[in-house]
């Protein structure tokens, strides 16, 4: 198994296997490609074009590529090495060095109660993935409750309420257009008193008439969620539609300078081939990949491991 590559041999998590069950269309496209290019014979000039011409095709992106290309070169040259299928394994160690997270997810942190604010575009997948995350820890034995934040859309408060009631936990709700920072309160409030909860985890707007109220809606819900609860919100994950590839990463740029974001939810990756793209996002975005939605079901989500991962991504 690819966890040799930091000298362990372990079985398979459930995370893992449906990651690497998600990255099926993607690992037989482009990238698939990858593992041809090093059966050659020897490392040469040639290796290493195609290489980073394949990266670019599979929407790794330019910049990302060049670095990953440049930083296994130098190690191949550096350690002296001379079979194909060693410098295969320090390609994929500097694929998982690039989607490394550097601190700890902060949602199972102990607490008295961790807030989460989902942030993302409607259609990304973003309360469908607030269901699947309050399923999950539900699942683990702790008490979630759901706020309803995006309220300038009826349609997504019977949403959450529908994937609230799926998951098994309760939806603090009000009526369409109601302050959204106003939930929240109502949502923290009710989880620290009536509902002793552990986990809030809070819906926001996809969309508001322009970016300057989306963030100005969103900049108040953190400072109400900061005045209720110590350092809330605990984390800011932003939900990406994985199949818009690079486009992804541009839409991701403005969410982060409005809403502060701290991780990222990839959806849709089941469906896409343009899964390289993940590659660059912490690079460009200096935010990490936190969970992989990898189908429709309510427990298809899985916590991101960048060596699952890129096992999954380009095989062993």
């Amino acid at each position: 198994m690819f966890r040799r590559l930091f000298g362990k041999q372990e079985e398979k998590t459930q995370d893992e296997i449906l990651l690497e069950q998600s990255l099926q269309k993607t690992r037989g496209g482009i990238l698939g490609r990858i593992s041809t290019i090093f059966q050659a014979n020897e490392i040469t000039d040639e290796l290493w074009d195609e290489l980073e011409e394949t990266l670019i095709v599979a929407d790794v992106g330019m910049e990302t590529t060049s670095e990953l290309v440049e930083k296994t070169r130098t190690r191949v040259e550096r350690e002296g090495i001379k079979a194909t299928k060693d410098a295969y394994l320090i390609l994929k160690q500097e694929m998982v060095a690039l989607l490394r997270a550097d601190e700890p997810l902060q949602i199972e942190q102990p607490r008295i109660l961790t807030v989460v604010l989902v942030v993302g575009v409607n259609g990304s997948g973003k309360t469908t993935t607030i269901g699947k995350l309050a399923y999950r820890y539900r699942l683990r034995g702790k008490r979630v409750v759901l706020a309803a934040g995006d309220t300038f859309r009826a349609a997504a408060i019977e949403q959450l309420q529908v994937w609230g009631k799926r998951a098994g936990v309760e939806v603090i709700a009000q009526a369409p257009g109601s302050d959204p920072a106003a939930v929240l309160f109502d949502a923290m409030r009710a989880s620290q008193e009536s509902r002793k909860a552990e986990i809030l985890i809070a819906d926001t707007a996809g969309r508001l008439q322009n970016k300057f109220n989306l963030m100005q809606e969103l900049d108040k819900m953190r400072r109400v969620a900061a005045k209720q609860v110590h350092r809330a919100p605990h984390e800011t994950l932003l939900v990406l539609d994985a199949s818009t590839g690079q486009n992804a990463i541009l839409q991701a740029k403005g969410f982060k300078e409005t809403a502060g974001v701290t991780g990222l939810v990839l959806t849709k990756l089941d469906g896409t081939s343009k899964g390289g793209a993940v590659l660059s996002i912490k690079k460009v975005l200096g935010v990490p990949v936190r969970f992989i939605g990898t189908g429709e079901k309510i427990e298809d989500l899985a916590e991101f491991d960048p060596v699952a991962f890129v096992e999954g991504l380009v095989g062993e």
